[in-house]
Protein backbone atom coordinates (compact mmCIF):
# COMPACT_ATOMS: atom_id res chain seq x y z
CA UNK A 1 0.00 0.00 0.00
CA UNK A 2 1.60 3.20 -1.10
CA UNK A 3 -0.13 6.03 0.18
CA UNK A 4 0.51 9.90 -0.53
CA UNK A 5 -0.26 12.88 1.42
CA UNK A 6 -0.40 16.18 -0.63
CA UNK A 7 -0.28 20.04 1.66
CA UNK A 8 1.65 17.81 4.05
CA UNK A 9 3.39 21.17 5.74
CA UNK A 10 -0.32 22.36 6.55
CA UNK A 11 -2.66 21.92 10.08
CA UNK A 12 -4.32 19.22 8.04
CA UNK A 13 -1.41 17.38 6.46
CA UNK A 14 0.32 17.21 10.17
CA UNK A 15 -3.48 15.48 11.07
CA UNK A 16 -3.09 13.18 8.68
CA UNK A 17 0.38 12.39 9.87
CA UNK A 18 -0.94 11.73 13.01
CA UNK A 19 -4.08 9.72 12.75
CA UNK A 20 -2.68 7.15 10.27
CA UNK A 21 0.16 6.11 12.92
CA UNK A 22 -2.36 6.30 15.39
CA UNK A 23 -4.54 4.02 13.67
CA UNK A 24 -2.00 1.57 12.87
CA UNK A 25 -3.13 2.52 8.48
CA UNK A 26 -1.37 -0.38 6.60
CA UNK A 27 1.00 1.96 4.86
CA UNK A 28 4.43 -0.25 2.50
CA UNK A 29 5.29 3.54 1.33
CA UNK A 30 4.48 7.22 2.20
CA UNK A 31 5.30 9.89 0.42
CA UNK A 32 4.72 13.81 0.84
CA UNK A 33 4.47 16.78 -1.57
CA UNK A 34 4.07 20.35 -0.69
CA UNK A 35 4.39 23.69 -2.52
CA UNK A 36 7.59 25.22 -3.34
CA UNK A 37 7.62 26.59 0.25
CA UNK A 38 7.40 23.19 1.67
CA UNK A 39 9.55 20.94 -0.41
CA UNK A 40 12.68 19.64 1.07
CA UNK A 41 11.17 19.97 4.40
CA UNK A 42 11.79 16.54 6.48
CA UNK A 43 8.86 14.92 8.95
CA UNK A 44 9.29 11.65 10.69
CA UNK A 45 6.76 8.50 10.43
CA UNK A 46 6.94 5.33 11.99
CA UNK A 47 10.63 5.70 12.40
CA UNK A 48 11.29 6.66 8.51
CA UNK A 49 12.26 10.19 7.30
CA UNK A 50 9.54 11.51 4.70
CA UNK A 51 11.09 14.23 2.62
CA UNK A 52 8.63 16.43 1.36
CA UNK A 53 8.58 16.51 -2.37
CA UNK A 54 7.81 19.13 -5.02
CA UNK A 55 3.73 18.78 -6.11
CA UNK A 56 4.46 18.54 -10.22
CA UNK A 57 3.13 17.52 -13.11
CA UNK A 58 4.83 14.22 -13.75
CA UNK A 59 4.33 10.75 -12.73
CA UNK A 60 4.85 10.59 -8.83
CA UNK A 61 1.15 9.31 -8.29
CA UNK A 62 2.60 5.67 -10.61
CA UNK A 63 1.94 3.39 -7.52
CA UNK A 64 0.15 5.66 -5.07
CA UNK A 65 -3.10 3.72 -3.91
CA UNK A 66 -4.30 6.75 -2.02
CA UNK A 67 -3.62 9.97 -1.87
CA UNK A 68 -5.28 12.26 0.62
CA UNK A 69 -5.10 16.15 -0.52
CA UNK A 70 -5.66 18.98 1.50
CA UNK A 71 -3.18 21.80 -0.27
CA UNK A 72 -6.50 24.03 -1.27
CA UNK A 73 -9.39 23.59 -4.18
CA UNK A 74 -7.40 25.67 -6.86
CA UNK A 75 -4.38 22.92 -6.59
CA UNK A 76 -6.87 20.06 -5.82
CA UNK A 77 -8.15 21.39 -9.01
CA UNK A 78 -5.40 21.90 -11.23
CA UNK A 79 -3.69 18.39 -9.80
CA UNK A 80 -6.93 16.11 -9.81
CA UNK A 81 -5.79 14.60 -13.15
CA UNK A 82 -2.40 14.29 -12.41
CA UNK A 83 -2.99 12.40 -8.96
CA UNK A 84 -5.63 9.97 -10.67
CA UNK A 85 -3.75 9.00 -13.90
CA UNK A 86 -2.69 5.66 -13.19
CA UNK A 87 -6.00 4.29 -10.66
CA UNK A 88 -5.32 6.47 -7.36
CA UNK A 89 -8.12 7.32 -5.16
CA UNK A 90 -8.27 10.88 -4.39
CA UNK A 91 -9.61 11.55 -0.92
CA UNK A 92 -9.98 15.75 -1.71
CA UNK A 93 -10.37 17.76 1.90
CA UNK A 94 -11.09 20.88 -0.19
CA UNK A 95 -13.97 22.78 -1.72
CA UNK A 96 -13.21 21.85 -5.25
CA UNK A 97 -15.52 18.65 -6.08
CA UNK A 98 -18.11 18.68 -3.48
CA UNK A 99 -21.16 19.46 -5.03
CA UNK A 100 -20.18 17.73 -8.49
CA UNK A 101 -23.00 14.67 -9.56
CA UNK A 102 -19.66 12.24 -10.31
CA UNK A 103 -17.80 13.00 -7.35
CA UNK A 104 -19.38 11.30 -3.61
CA UNK A 105 -19.21 13.28 -0.70
CA UNK A 106 -18.55 10.48 2.05
CA UNK A 107 -19.03 10.78 5.60
CA UNK A 108 -18.65 6.72 6.31
CA UNK A 109 -21.33 6.94 9.61
CA UNK A 110 -23.77 8.21 7.16
CA UNK A 111 -23.21 6.98 3.71
CA UNK A 112 -19.56 5.07 2.77
CA UNK A 113 -21.21 3.06 0.52
CA UNK A 114 -21.74 6.04 -1.81
CA UNK A 115 -17.47 5.89 -2.22
CA UNK A 116 -17.65 3.21 -4.22
CA UNK A 117 -19.09 4.78 -7.38
CA UNK A 118 -16.20 7.28 -8.08
CA UNK A 119 -15.89 7.88 -12.10
CA UNK A 120 -13.07 10.04 -11.57
CA UNK A 121 -11.20 8.62 -9.02
CA UNK A 122 -12.18 11.25 -6.42
CA UNK A 123 -13.98 11.19 -3.03
CA UNK A 124 -14.80 14.45 -1.52
CA UNK A 125 -14.63 15.55 2.26
CA UNK A 126 -17.42 17.30 3.17
CA UNK A 127 -16.83 21.02 5.10
CA UNK A 128 -16.19 20.54 8.61
CA UNK A 129 -19.21 21.52 10.61
CA UNK A 130 -21.19 19.85 8.05
CA UNK A 131 -19.38 16.35 8.92
CA UNK A 132 -19.24 17.09 12.71
CA UNK A 133 -23.77 17.91 12.15
CA UNK A 134 -24.32 14.88 10.24
CA UNK A 135 -22.94 12.38 12.23
CA UNK A 136 -24.81 13.23 14.93
CA UNK A 137 -28.48 13.66 12.38
CA UNK A 138 -28.10 10.39 11.14
CA UNK A 139 -29.03 8.36 14.51
CA UNK A 140 -31.93 10.62 14.27
CA UNK A 141 -32.38 10.33 11.10
CA UNK A 142 -33.02 6.50 11.68
CA UNK A 143 -35.89 7.26 14.61
CA UNK A 144 -38.09 9.80 12.42
CA UNK A 145 -36.94 11.84 8.92
CA UNK A 146 -35.60 15.19 9.30
CA UNK A 147 -37.19 17.88 7.62
CA UNK A 148 -35.66 21.13 8.80
CA UNK A 149 -33.05 22.12 10.61
CA UNK A 150 -31.59 25.48 12.08
CA UNK A 151 -27.75 25.40 13.19
CA UNK A 152 -25.21 27.91 14.72
CA UNK A 153 -21.90 27.36 14.59
CA UNK A 154 -19.09 28.21 17.03
CA UNK A 155 -16.11 27.98 14.61
CA UNK A 156 -12.62 27.99 16.25
CA UNK A 157 -9.40 29.40 14.87
CA UNK A 158 -8.34 26.15 14.05
CA UNK A 159 -10.89 25.92 10.72
CA UNK A 160 -8.57 28.66 9.67
CA UNK A 161 -5.61 26.65 9.42
CA UNK A 162 -2.33 26.91 10.78
CA UNK A 163 -1.32 30.64 10.36
CA UNK A 164 -4.64 31.77 11.84
CA UNK A 165 -4.34 29.63 15.30
CA UNK A 166 -0.78 31.23 15.47
CA UNK A 167 -2.37 34.65 14.83
CA UNK A 168 -5.15 34.24 17.26
CA UNK A 169 -2.31 33.18 20.16
CA UNK A 170 -0.23 36.25 18.57
CA UNK A 171 -3.14 38.67 19.04
CA UNK A 172 -3.59 37.87 22.76
CA UNK A 173 0.12 38.85 23.60
CA UNK A 174 0.13 41.72 21.91
CA UNK A 175 -3.15 42.78 23.37
CA UNK A 176 -1.44 41.92 26.70
CA UNK A 177 1.69 43.78 25.92
CA UNK A 178 -0.28 47.15 24.99
CA UNK A 179 0.96 46.60 21.13
CA UNK A 180 -1.21 47.03 17.76
CA UNK A 181 -3.06 44.05 17.01
CA UNK A 182 -1.94 41.94 14.08
CA UNK A 183 -5.10 41.18 11.87
CA UNK A 184 -4.49 38.99 8.37
CA UNK A 185 -6.02 35.66 8.99
CA UNK A 186 -9.43 36.87 9.91
CA UNK A 187 -12.22 39.90 8.73
CA UNK A 188 -11.59 41.55 12.31
CA UNK A 189 -9.36 40.87 15.60
CA UNK A 190 -10.80 37.74 16.82
CA UNK A 191 -9.46 37.62 20.35
CA UNK A 192 -12.01 38.81 22.95
CA UNK A 193 -14.47 38.99 20.17
CA UNK A 194 -16.70 37.10 17.59
CA UNK A 195 -17.07 37.36 14.42
CA UNK A 196 -20.35 36.55 12.47
CA UNK A 197 -18.59 35.30 8.97
CA UNK A 198 -17.01 32.54 7.81
CA UNK A 199 -15.84 32.60 3.96
CA UNK A 200 -17.28 35.12 1.32
CA UNK A 201 -21.09 36.68 1.48
CA UNK A 202 -23.64 35.26 -1.07
CA UNK A 203 -26.09 37.02 -3.05
CA UNK A 204 -28.71 35.58 -0.75
CA UNK A 205 -26.85 37.23 2.48
CA UNK A 206 -25.18 33.44 3.62
CA UNK A 207 -21.70 33.20 3.14
CA UNK A 208 -20.26 30.34 1.44
CA UNK A 209 -19.80 28.23 4.70
CA UNK A 210 -23.50 28.80 5.30
CA UNK A 211 -24.24 26.98 1.89
CA UNK A 212 -22.16 24.60 2.20
CA UNK A 213 -23.87 23.18 5.36
CA UNK A 214 -27.56 23.52 3.63
CA UNK A 215 -26.10 22.00 -0.26
CA UNK A 216 -23.77 19.12 1.62
CA UNK A 217 -26.04 18.13 4.18
CA UNK A 218 -28.61 16.67 1.87
CA UNK A 219 -26.06 15.76 -0.74
CA UNK A 220 -24.49 13.28 2.14
CA UNK A 221 -28.08 12.38 3.75
CA UNK A 222 -29.45 11.79 0.34
CA UNK A 223 -32.35 14.28 1.64
CA UNK A 224 -34.81 16.64 1.14
CA UNK A 225 -34.13 18.79 4.62
CA UNK A 226 -33.84 22.05 4.86
CA UNK A 227 -30.61 23.58 6.75
CA UNK A 228 -30.15 26.97 7.97
CA UNK A 229 -26.92 28.34 9.45
CA UNK A 230 -25.31 30.83 10.84
CA UNK A 231 -21.51 30.00 10.66
CA UNK A 232 -19.78 32.30 13.55
CA UNK A 233 -15.68 32.29 14.47
CA UNK A 234 -15.19 32.02 18.01
CA UNK A 235 -11.94 32.58 19.59
CA UNK A 236 -11.41 29.48 20.93
CA UNK A 237 -8.01 27.80 19.57
CA UNK A 238 -9.30 24.08 18.38
CA UNK A 239 -12.47 22.20 18.22
CA UNK A 240 -15.82 23.66 16.76
CA UNK A 241 -19.35 23.33 18.46
CA UNK A 242 -22.81 23.89 17.25
CA UNK A 243 -25.89 24.37 18.58
CA UNK A 244 -28.78 22.66 16.84
CA UNK A 245 -32.48 22.44 16.07
CA UNK A 246 -33.93 19.80 14.17
CA UNK A 247 -37.86 19.36 13.02
CA UNK A 248 -39.00 15.94 12.53
CA UNK A 249 -42.01 13.90 10.75
CA UNK A 250 -42.87 12.90 14.32
CA UNK A 251 -41.82 14.53 17.62
CA UNK A 252 -38.89 12.49 19.13
CA UNK A 253 -38.38 12.11 22.97
CA UNK A 254 -35.46 13.24 24.78
CA UNK A 255 -34.62 9.42 25.89
CA UNK A 256 -34.96 8.52 22.53
CA UNK A 257 -32.75 11.01 21.36
CA UNK A 258 -30.21 9.96 23.99
CA UNK A 259 -30.45 6.48 23.75
CA UNK A 260 -29.61 7.53 19.79
CA UNK A 261 -26.68 9.46 19.94
CA UNK A 262 -25.42 6.78 22.65
CA UNK A 263 -25.31 3.82 20.34
CA UNK A 264 -24.11 5.47 17.59
CA UNK A 265 -20.93 5.14 15.78
CA UNK A 266 -18.49 8.18 16.10
CA UNK A 267 -20.92 9.82 18.99
CA UNK A 268 -20.44 10.41 22.65
CA UNK A 269 -23.13 11.46 24.52
CA UNK A 270 -22.12 13.86 27.55
CA UNK A 271 -25.05 15.25 28.82
CA UNK A 272 -25.65 16.03 33.03
CA UNK A 273 -27.17 19.15 33.26
CA UNK A 274 -27.59 18.35 36.82
CA UNK A 275 -23.20 17.78 37.18
CA UNK A 276 -22.71 20.92 34.73
CA UNK A 277 -21.81 17.86 31.99
CA UNK A 278 -21.94 18.96 28.77
CA UNK A 279 -19.29 19.24 25.51
CA UNK A 280 -17.07 21.99 25.42
CA UNK A 281 -13.91 22.77 22.58
CA UNK A 282 -11.29 22.15 25.45
CA UNK A 283 -12.57 18.91 26.52
CA UNK A 284 -13.43 17.78 22.74
CA UNK A 285 -9.71 19.09 21.31
CA UNK A 286 -7.89 16.10 20.26
CA UNK A 287 -10.84 13.85 20.35
CA UNK A 288 -12.36 11.13 17.66
CA UNK A 289 -15.85 11.32 18.27
CA UNK A 290 -18.06 14.37 17.57
CA UNK A 291 -19.46 14.85 21.62
CA UNK A 292 -23.50 15.97 22.13
CA UNK A 293 -24.80 17.28 25.23
CA UNK A 294 -27.65 19.60 26.52
CA UNK A 295 -30.36 17.16 24.15
CA UNK A 296 -33.96 19.59 25.11
CA UNK A 297 -37.30 19.38 23.27
CA UNK A 298 -38.06 22.51 21.31
CA UNK A 299 -40.29 24.67 22.77
CA UNK A 300 -41.46 26.06 19.35
CA UNK A 301 -42.14 22.94 17.61
CA UNK A 302 -43.92 20.29 18.67
CA UNK A 303 -41.97 17.97 16.37
CA UNK A 304 -38.85 19.89 17.15
CA UNK A 305 -35.33 18.75 19.44
CA UNK A 306 -32.41 20.45 20.13
CA UNK A 307 -29.23 19.67 20.78
CA UNK A 308 -25.37 20.66 21.18
CA UNK A 309 -22.46 18.90 19.84
CA UNK A 310 -18.39 19.63 20.16
CA UNK A 311 -15.46 18.36 18.07
CA UNK A 312 -12.58 18.57 16.84
CA UNK A 313 -12.28 20.22 13.36
CA UNK A 314 -8.99 18.89 12.19
CA UNK A 315 -9.72 15.54 13.36
CA UNK A 316 -13.31 14.17 12.29
CA UNK A 317 -13.71 17.58 10.43
CA UNK A 318 -10.80 16.65 8.58
CA UNK A 319 -8.17 14.44 8.70
CA UNK A 320 -10.22 11.90 10.16
CA UNK A 321 -12.97 11.52 7.94
CA UNK A 322 -10.77 11.21 5.47
CA UNK A 323 -8.81 8.52 7.00
CA UNK A 324 -11.88 6.77 7.70
CA UNK A 325 -13.33 6.59 4.14
CA UNK A 326 -9.89 5.12 3.39
CA UNK A 327 -10.56 2.24 5.89
CA UNK A 328 -13.76 1.70 4.35
CA UNK A 329 -11.98 1.21 1.02
CA UNK A 330 -9.84 -1.09 2.52
CA UNK A 331 -12.24 -3.18 4.64
CA UNK A 332 -14.22 -3.37 1.09
CA UNK A 333 -10.90 -4.51 -0.95
CA UNK A 334 -12.35 -1.19 -3.27
CA UNK A 335 -8.98 0.93 -3.24
CA UNK A 336 -8.51 0.58 -7.08
CA UNK A 337 -11.97 -0.11 -7.96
Amino acid sequence: MKVAIVGASGAVGQEFLRVLDERRFPIDELVLFGSMRSAGRHYEFQGKDCEVRLLQHNDDFKDVDIAFTSAGAGTSKEFAETITRYGAVMIDNSSAFRMDDDVPLVVPECNAEDALDRPRGIIANPNCTTIMMVVCLQPLERLSHIKRIHVASYQSASGAGAAAMAELEQQYRELIEGKPVTVNKFPHQLAYNVIPQIDVFQDNGYTKEEMKMYNETRKIMHSDVCCSAMCVRVSSLRAHSESVWVETERPITVAEAQKAFAEASGVTLHDDPTQLVYPMPLETAGKDDIFVGRVRKDLANECGLTFWLSGDQIRKGAALNAVQIAEYLLKVNNVKG
